[in-house]
């Protein structure tokens, strides 16, 4: 089993252990508490992890825009064992597509963890956009291709039924779990050719994959390198740390982004923080920032399935995320600016850094996403994030930022439930400019 460690229990801990903490730990720092807040202007439907929901549960979503028609673009969003949902401008599903099944019988079941797109991807039938998505429960890369008036639904099945899994070298080593976990798209300019980008679950490495197109009209791919980031650190005072974890696991990577105009690729490492480096897997990973809990040492408690802090913090953490990193997203502005944001899930906020390479990808703000009313709460635990920073017809004239809920509020029988909210991308951008 994977420990998830919410990062809001982990300050609540540092806090009674160290007795250093004079605010409440849902507030985070001063610097995160006194961030402008944001407020929805819709939310899809709720999503419960259970077998009476089909064990559906929210993580990340992406916004692909109707060239055509920008009013009737989508959204599309994975929902783990309850496969893909896909949703309209006003957060309401048109969609609902399936995880496949088990291979066999006791085999794990499909899981999709992350999607992404690729615009104009060469097939036979001519050119086509597509939704990526790794299914972490089979190890793969699934793609479907976007007709958005097509009958039954906007999105067809093209993955090529040889695709190969990721990293597993058989089935018995996908229920291992070891398996496709993050995600982030790339077409190399200077190539043309498409790529994805690959994390692997409870693993340090990331894996490039070029795009491929097979005959008939469907969509594979082959393995191009691998990277793995390091798993533990050299600190200033001498000594090594490295981030807690369940016995066995390492320091996963998830929320992933690259940015087209230079190649470069952003990749959180969830308990350590984010790394920039080429989306080609070639020269050296820089970590332009760190979580707050970076350095702190910690052991893993059996008994009660959490991280819990064995010493004091040594001050070599960062000021702006809190662990886990967690969804990353490119905001592009047409100068050529703009800002790579990352879901700082601790704190429920989300930092902003500078997407120029000129300015070493600055911190420049951050804000939160808070209820709009009694009916649309908030963004809780965020996993995952989409921006898109062009007109989206009358409801988003300005564009849109979707973020995934962790605690969406619960059914009236109490049930936990999770899901995402739309937000107007003008009211964001008046947040950070104030």
């Amino acid at each position: 089993m994977t420990v998830r460690r919410s990062g809001r229990l982990a300050t609540l801990l540092l806090c009674t252990a160290l007795a250093v903490c004079a605010a409440p730990a849902h507030a985070g720092p001063a610097g995160s508490s006194a961030l402008p807040s944001v407020t929805p202007r819709a939310e899809t439907e709720a999503l419960y992890d259970d077998e009476e929901g089909g064990n559906a549960d929210a993580d990340d979503p992406a916004i692909w825009r109707n060239p055509a028609d920008p009013g009737r673009s989508l959204v599309v969003a994975t929902a783990k064992e309850g496969g893909l949902r896909v949703y309209d401008l006003d957060a309401r599903r048109i969609q609902s597509i399936p995880a496949p099944p088990p291979a066999a019988p006791g085999d794990a079941p499909g899981r999709f963890n992350n999607v992404d797109l690729l615009h104009g991807l060469r097939l036979p039938g001519g050119r086509a956009d597509l939704a990526v998505v790794s299914d972490r429960g089979h190890d793969r890369l699934r793609f479907y291709r976007i007709d958005r008036d097509r009958p039954g639904g906007p999105l067809t099945d093209v993955t090529d039924p040889a695709a190969a899994p990721v990293f597993s070298a058989d089935q018995a080593e996908i229920n291992e779990e070891e398996t496709a976990y993050g995600l982030a798209t790339w077409t190399d300019r200077s190539t043309g050719r498409s790529h994805a980008l690959v994390s692997r679950n409870n693993r340090t490495t990331v894996a490039l994959l070029e795009i491929v197109p097979r005959a008939g009209g469907t969509v594979g791919y082959r393995e191009v390198r691998t990277l793995d980031l390091p798993a533990s650190f050299r600190l200033p005072n001498g000594t090594v740390w490295s981030p807690c974890g369940e016995p066995g696991e390492l320091p996963q990577v998830e929320g992933m982004v690259v940015d087209p105009a230079n190649g470069m690729l952003y990749a959180g490492q969830e308990d350590v923080g984010v790394w920039r480096m080429r989306a080609d897997l070639t020269g050296r990973p820089e970590l332009i920032d760190r979580v707050r809990e970076y350095g702190v040492p910690a052991a893993y408690d059996e008994a009660s399935d959490e991280c819990l802090p064995s010493g004091a913090d040594p001050g070599y953490g960062g000021e702006h995320l809190a662990a886990d990193v967690e969804g990353l997203t490119l905001l592009t502005e047409r100068d050529g600016d703009g800002y790579v944001i990352a879901s700082s899930q601790g704190d429920d906020t989300f930092a902003l850094y500078d997407r120029e390479l000129g300015d070493d990808n600055e911190y420049e703000g951050g804000f939160r996403v808070t209820a709009a009313s009694r009916v649309i709460d908030g963004s809780e635990e965020c996993d995952g994030a989409a921006v898109l920073n062009a007109p989206l017809g009358a409801r988003y004239p300005d564009g849109l930022l979707v973020v995934q809920d962790g605690r969406e509020t619960p059914a009236e029988d109490g049930r936990e439930a999770t899901g995402f909210k739309f937000v107007d991308l003008a009211e964001v951008m008046d947040a950070v400019d104030d």
